[in-house]
């Protein structure tokens, strides 16, 4: 963001749940910078305030109300001080229950979908034209554009650090009747291959060394390849590979039905491509997964484990669950148990089933009770978080690349990340962030590892 002026208007930018709206947060602040706006933490020096919400997590709308709670006093506060705020909300919330957000919360001045924050100016100058006037700012934007938003975004993008995301994907049109992204985030979309090798080229120039892949289903990539036919996501990533500078590729999230041979070679083939995978399953029953129209079975997904493993033995994978989906039994609940045993989880999400409005789901039967759900949650939690830590302790004695990311809370110290996305704490007081250095992992816990310089773990 712009370096701070006396005058200069300041942003706060929160943002909830995934990586999708932390991408698309950068993108926002990167718009606002060019508007002369700063970034603030701190919601009582902010003359903008956006909310940048997720709908995935249980009860998403209310906390968003709860949030425009707090920040109308802070408003308040300022307004009496003659300091003027603006609340926008933003992300799947906003897209889902835009007119009932405006309905409902007179704080709220602005409410914009994820298909329409590249307008963010010509919504801030209507709503600042509205406070000169002495009106109250009311502006809804929830369209789905027909013009793709990324050609009206600032070029140059800003790293924050050696890894960074890049979106290559946005929508869905697999229609899973819990979920809402398709309504939220529209139809399955690509940008097309070069823009995304320049978007990446100019991360690496500015010292990124990372970067992962990002879509609502990054594995139905299909963007203009430049030649007049559609490239692939493991076209891509071969295309990113070349990239002098650029160490590692990650990519999130998929799903099993866009698990290609293509894609599946690449693992086995692209050096740079990392030994980690997000692959969600969300159940372990047929008839459970029949339901959600996953249009894939326990089986056929455990024969991609089985042949990404056999192209990358040293593949880990993590995944998603659902327990208690409508109509879910005992038995189809340990039939999702066998196969997280079968399976051997590096990491894991797991969720309790909560209602989408609008999704299939919502309108099911066989509503499973709350006290079931959270029975099941804590023993599929039980067996995942054994799971990791298991996975954990194996590393250690191992020697591996880390990617040192940030400084940790001892002077000297380092967290990186290891290829498996496990965070790796080192003393390492001479090195940068942003180098990669072998290290030997000395010690695990359930949610890190400790590890030495292997040079110096050698000489020790």
């Amino acid at each position: 963001m712009s370096v701070t002026t006396p005058n200069a208007r300041k942003v706060l930018i929160k943002t909830f749940g995934c990586q999708m709206n932390v991408y698309d947060s950068e993108r926002m602040g990167e718009l606002l910078d060019k508007e002369g706006y700063v970034a603030t933490n701190e919601a009582g020096e902010a003359d903008l305030v956006i909310l940048n919400t997720c709908h995935i997590r249980e009860k998403a709308a209310e906390k968003v109300y709860s949030e425009v709670g707090r920040l109308r006093r802070v408003a308040d506060e300022r307004r009496a001080h003659g300091r003027e705020t603006l609340i926008a909300v933003a992300g799947c919330v906003a897209q889902a229950e835009g007119a009932e957000i405006i309905r409902r919360a007179g704080a709220v001045n602005m409410v914009f979908g994820p298909q329409t924050y590249h307008r963010l100016p010509d919504m801030l100058a209507r709503a600042r034209e509205a406070q000169a006037q002495g009106q109250t700012p009311r502006v809804l934007d929830t369209d789905f554009p027909v013009e793709e938003k990324f050609d009206h975004m600032p070029k140059g993008r800003v790293s924050a650090g050696p890894a960074a995301f890049v979106t290559v994907q946005e929508g869905c049109d697999k229609f899973c009747t819990f979920c809402v992204v398709p309504y939220t985030r529209g139809a399955e979309i690509s940008r097309p291959l070069a823009a995304i090798e320049g978007e990446t080229r100019d991360l690496v120039a500015q010292g990124v060394r990372e970067v992962t892949l990002l879509g609502q289903n990054v594995n139905a990539y299909h963007g203009d390849d430049g030649r007049g036919a559609a490239a692939d996501l493991p076209g891509l990533i071969r295309r990113l590979a070349a990239i002098e500078g650029l160490a590692r590729i990650r990519y999130t999230t998929s799903h099993p039905r866009d698990m290609t041979d293509a894609l599946i070679m690449a693992h086995g083939e692209v050096d740079k491509l990392m030994p980690y995978l997000h692959l969600p399953v969300q159940a372990g029953s047929d008839r459970v997964l029949a339901a959600m129209n996953r249009k894939h079975t326990a089986e056929s997904y455990l024969a991609i484990i089985e042949r990404l493993r056999a192209a990358r033995p040293d593949l880990a994978l993590s995944g998603d669950f659902i327990v208690g989906f409508p109509g879910e039994t005992e038995e189809d609940f340990r039939q999702t148990l066998a196969l997280v045993e079968a399976v051997g989880y590096a990491q894991a999400y797991s969720f309790k089933y909560s209602p989408r409005p609008g999704t299939p789901a919502a309108e099911m039967a066989d509503q499973v009770p709350e006290d079931e759900k959270a029975d099941r949650l804590a023993r599929l939690q039980d067996l995942l978080n054994r799971q990791q830590l298991a996975f954990n302790q194996r590393s250690v004695g191992r020697t591996m690349p880390v990617l040192f990311e940030r400084a940790g809370r001892r002077p000297g110290q380092l967290i990186g990340r290891s290829p498996y996305m496990q965070s790796v704490h080192v003393e390492a007081a001479d090195l940068r962030i942003g180098d990669i250095r072998a290290c030997e992992i000395l010690a695990a816990g359930a949610n890190s590892l400790h590890g030495a310089l292997a040079e110096r773990s050698q000489a020790a």
